[in-house]
């Protein structure tokens, strides 16, 4: 299965625009093995924040990308808690991951 088969299994579905905001983050990602849920999840999300933090004109018009940040992590650690013994790593390199857009942020 792919991670957008995955993406498409998730119930509830959620709403449109957000769906294809997440799959617009994905990319190329979708086509990806499920066992690639986790990395390409969160490697989405950096590249989403990194694009937030960089943009200085941005405002509340970017409320579904960081919409979209917050459901990739979530797809990340669903996908993580399949594999119980895991999880504990996953969320360390989830926060080292997220934790560098701001640490690159220091002077």
């Amino acid at each position: 299965m792919t991670i957008g088969a995955w993406l498409d299994a998730r119930r509830p579905a959620p709403p449109e625009n957000l769906a294809a905001r997440v799959r617009r983050a994905l990319g190329p990602s979708l086509e990806r093995p499920e066992s690639d849920v986790v990395a390409s999840c969160l490697g989405a999300v950096e590249k989403l924040l990194l694009s937030l933090r960089d943009d200085p004109e941005a405002g509340r018009e970017v409320a579904l990308d960081l919409l979209a940040a917050d459901a990739l992590v979530t797809y990340a650690f669903e996908a993580a808690a399949e594999d119980p013994l895991t999880l504990a790593d996953v969320a360390q390199m989830a926060m080292w991951r997220v934790g560098q857009v701001a640490v690159e942020l220091e002077p």
